[in-house]
């Protein structure tokens, strides 16, 4: 006994054919996703690399000399070697929440950098070091404020010294 071709109505062939394109669209699909890295969905916020990590260095000798551990600043309203404030953290962690953790975990550096990282995405994403330095010491709107340039001024002076420092 032999095989006999399939005999299909018109209606059945037409939505044969609809549905093969339909599998061959989801094969392709699958292909190409398949290809891109699990966190391919889109910009996540910068790391401490070396596009900051010479403005985070600067920062962290002008607040905190280079201490690891140093005493709470403002009158004990800013903490860790970014003395970073509770309204700065609330910030960073709102507009990236994948931080996580408790504001007393600024007193860790490497934790600390995060937050700042997020909170200068937030609002100076394309900003200069300039810009950085001065919402970080004066918040969201500090790079516009005559009190942060003074500070500006500190941290341009670490720069240049690091500068001098390394081209020994």
């Amino acid at each position: 006994m032999g095989l006999r071709p399939l005999r299909l109505c018109s209606r059945s062939r037409g939505a044969l054919a609809a549905l093969s394109a339909a599998l061959i669209l989801i094969l392709a699909v699958l292909l190409v996703t398949m290809d891109r890295a699990p966190n391919d969905a889109g910009p996540a916020p910068a790391a401490a690399d070396d596009t900051h990590r010479r403005l985070l260095d600067a920062i962290w000798m002008v607040e905190a000399s280079g201490r690891l551990n140093p005493p709470d600043g403002d009158g004990g309203k800013s903490i860790g070697p970014y003395q970073i404030s509770y309204a700065y953290w609330q910030d960073a962690v709102a507009f990236d929440p994948t931080i996580g953790g408790h504001y007393q975990d600024c007193r860790d550096k490497d934790y600390a950098e995060r937050v700042v990282l997020a909170y200068w995405l937030r609002y100076v994403p394309d900003g200069s070091d300039e810009q950085r330095a001065r919402v970080h010491n004066g918040g969201p709107a500090g790079h516009r404020k005559p009190a942060t340039e003074r500070y500006w001024q500190k941290v341009q002076r670490e720069l240049a010294r690091r500068s001098r420092q390394a081209a020994r």
